[in-house]
């Protein structure tokens, strides 16, 4: 969970730069929070090209599960969104200034592979470059993750290197797979 509270809210400066705190007195939001806000807008009604379109060209983005780069990050959440049909997105404690942001924030949803319902909570981190998202890092427990999506055998063998491995190996597999269809469409 974030270090700030709720009361420093969107304007809370990462950095510790006392420009947010001047802001926040006045009810000024940062551009860069306002960013990551419509992205997680995006996110709640399922909407990949408007998340995509919140990431700079070269920007990078990394979880537990993936490592991609510029175009394949649009392609992920475009992917997660469109397969997601009872995806629900919750955020909050965003969090912004010229350099770098963050957000707490919750999904529910029932992992296709299993039919079981999963809840995961992430810690999010932003770098900005000329107003888009340049670096975006996502932070759970794939553990816990996998005793959700995976049952009994994520409770068992969940924590083991081999088996996040895999995860991340189905995951990244699912995806190519996903932007080759979508490839073959265009």
């Amino acid at each position: 969970m974030s270090a700030a509270g709720p009361s420093q809210g969107a304007n809370y400066s990462p950095s510790g730069g006392s420009a947010a705190a001047l802001a926040a007195s006045v009810g000024v939001q940062h551009p860069n929070a306002q960013l990551i806000e419509s992205f997680y807008h995006a996110f709640a009604r399922r909407d990949g090209r408007a998340m995509a379109a919140c990431y700079g060209p070269n920007a990078t983005f990394a979880d537990p599960v993936f490592d991609l780069r510029g175009a394949e990050i649009g392609a992920m959440w475009t992917m997660l969104c469109e397969r997601g049909a009872d995806l629900r997105v919750e955020s909050r404690d965003i969090a912004a200034d010229d350099h770098a942001g963050r957000a707490h924030w919750e999904a529910w949803y029932t992992f296709s592979a299993s039919g079981r319902p999963v809840h995961n909570e992430i810690d999010a981190a932003f770098t900005f470059s000329e107003g888009m998202i340049a670096s975006h890092r996502d932070v759970f427990d794939l553990w816990r993750w996998s005793r959700m999506a995976l049952g009994r055998k994520g409770v068992l063998l969940g924590w083991a290197p081999l088996v996040r491995k895999a995860i991340r190996k189905q995951a990244r597999k699912s995806l190519d797979a996903w932007i080759a269809r979508t490839a073959e469409r265009a």
